[in-house]
């Protein structure tokens, strides 16, 4: 077995980023500013509302562009603050962070670069260096953050990680002992008593530690559950072999007994009869001794929710620059062209140049489905979270959605987006007469009339947010919400009584709305903004100093 005692010896020799001691030993490794950080303040007022971002990578192998592209995500998404999470605060960053040997680039999407890896299909290690380095401008240090992947390893010759790791300087290690071997410093126990499979979940430490601010980078990839993004991305937080929720109905996990739920079966089957009932999409299809079945679907979801609803998470994030079809290695590609009914061929990447993200992960995943081309009412899992009180959204054209641009946020239709077809093996309609290729697309209409879920994020009445930061230099953002679709205006006047700029001016949708104002070029003092909606005029006061 490849145990820690040989990791850290092997790591030594190879020059790999990693601490001797479990971290949490190290008294020194806490800062001792007062200073705090935490999301824009538009991102944490609209805990349901998800967001993207679009980049701009031309190359899949231009590292640069990639690490570029996570340093202006981050860097106007997290912000300091004058109160929130403490700078003293350990960050877990979880990334899919996956590699096989014998998995082969898409060679179409990735014409013309040079030096390509093949094997690696998780999310892109340069992409998460950028946003490390971002992070760490707010005053956090190098030795403050932890990637962790219980499926990380370092048996392949994937060096994207490791070496990210390095130049970061954070701390990568593979913790990939069961639990009873693992060193039990490196767990966090979490109690689960109103888990459906669960009673106790082990965490790679500091995942789930108290101090701490968890950071969920998920890719856009298809596999044998859909799309595997946020919800599904938090799995590998979890020790050997409590994380493996892709068992059968009914097969067994190898877990103490005492950490399970002894009605689990029971409880899962009377659920999974509810919503075959129901007409959940899929969940006819049978099948106790597989997971890609209704009722293998609900075993591993009910294992999946388990898990989110005891992990509380900062920000759940897509790195979506390049999508990836198939299932792992596997997938619709051979030298022929696409092959959807090949089960052997491989899988590609897509440049798709997106960064999904908001505070909800389902939210985001019931985005992320649609833009690879798979209609979320389809998603048996979307249905199990709303039961479970983790979603209250089936419908992706009801969540708040916005287009992040240089820190603002724009309310815009799903349409504004393009989606790429990533095709997947989840749950074939091969069954009951029914023929459907091998990778497929989850994409029939779904009637979400019935289920959807009367959406309660539309404000009552018009509200006028105080600038944030306050005082500012040089940038500040205005926050508004209205009731009703009609024309708006946001205007700024100097202390004089002259206007200034106008920030907003046209019509605008019902929900909440944020403008940026830039003052290059003007001076220090009192600035006045005066909002105009509806027949309805507030004024408040800001204060700019240089």
């Amino acid at each position: 077995m490849f145990n820690r005692r040989n990791f850290l010896k092997s790591a030594a020799i190879t020059g790999g980023a990693v601490a001797a001691t479990p971290i949490h030993a190290l008294a020194s490794r806490q800062q001792t500013s007062a200073g705090f950080f935490g999301l824009h303040q538009f991102i944490e007022n609209n805990p349901e509302a998800v967001f993207i971002m679009r980049t701009d990578v031309n190359d899949y192998m231009n590292g640069g562009e990639k690490t570029t592209a996570g340093l202006e995500f981050a860097r106007s998404v997290f912000v300091p603050k004058s109160e929130g999470v403490p700078l003293t605060h350990l960050i877990p960053i979880k990334p899919n962070a996956r590699f096989e040997n014998g998995w082969k680039v898409n060679t179409v999407a990735h014409k013309g670069s040079t030096n390509q890896v093949q094997g690696y299909k998780g999310t892109d290690a340069f992409f998460v260096e950028g946003v490390i380095e971002a992070m760490k401008e707010l005053g956090l240090s190098a030795d403050q953050f932890f990637l962790r992947e219980v499926n990380l390893t370092w048996g392949t010759k994937s060096d994207d990680y490791p070496e990210m790791a390095e130049r970061t300087g954070v701390e990568l290690r593979a913790m990939i002992d069961k639990v009873g071997l693992i060193d039990e410093n490196d767990l966090v126990w979490v109690d689960t008593p109103d888990g459906v499979w669960y009673r106790k979940i082990p965490y790679l430490w500091p995942v789930n530690a108290t101090d701490t601010f968890l950071v969920n980078i998920a890719k856009m990839k298809s596999h044998s559950m859909g799309l595997t993004l946020s919800a599904k991305n938090l799995q590998g937080c979890i020790a050997h072999n409590y994380q493996a929720h892709c068992t059968a109905y009914t097969g067994s996990m190898d877990m103490h007994w005492s950490h399970m739920n002894p009605e689990a079966k029971k409880v899962i089957y009377e659920n999974y009869l509810r919503h075959k009932a129901e007409g959940v999409p899929r969940w006819d299809k049978a099948g106790d001794n597989t997971w890609n079945s209704g009722i293998g679907m609900e075993t591993w979801g009910s294992r999946c929710l388990d898990n989110n609803a005891a992990t509380p998470c900062g920000l759940h994030i897509i790195e979506s620059i390049y999508g990836v079809d198939g299932h792992f290695y596997n997938g619709p590609h051979t030298e022929n062209g696409l092959e959807v009914n090949n089960s052997k061929g491989v899988s590609w990447e897509y440049p798709m140049d997106y960064v999904i993200f908001g505070q909800n992960a389902f939210n985001c995943d019931i985005i992320g489905h649609w833009l690879g081309g798979h209609e979320a009412g389809n998603v048996g899992l979307f249905h199990m979270a709303i039961d479970r009180g983790l979603s209250t959204y089936l419908n992706p054209r009801d969540i708040p959605l916005y287009e992040w641009k240089d820190g603002q946020a724009v309310q815009v239709n799903l349409e504004s987006f393009e989606q790429t077809d990533l095709l997947t093996y989840s749950m074939q309609r091969d069954y009951k007469g029914q023929t459907e290729d091998y990778w497929h697309l989850m994409n029939e209409p779904y009637d979400y009339a019935p289920v959807s879920v009367e959406d309660n994020d539309t404000p009552k009445a018009m509200v006028l947010h105080q600038n944030r930061p306050n005082p500012f230099n040089p940038n500040t953002s205005i926050e508004f919400s209205i009731p009703k679709a009609g024309n708006t205006r946001l205007e700024v006047y100097n202390a004089s009584g002259q206007l200034m700029e106008v920030l907003a001016d046209g019509w605008y949708g019902a929900g909440s709305h944020m403008v940026n104002w830039n003052t290059s070029g003007r001076s220090s003092g009192v600035y006045f903004y005066r909002f105009r909606h509806g027949g309805l005029t507030e004024t408040k006061k800001m204060t700019l100093l240089k």
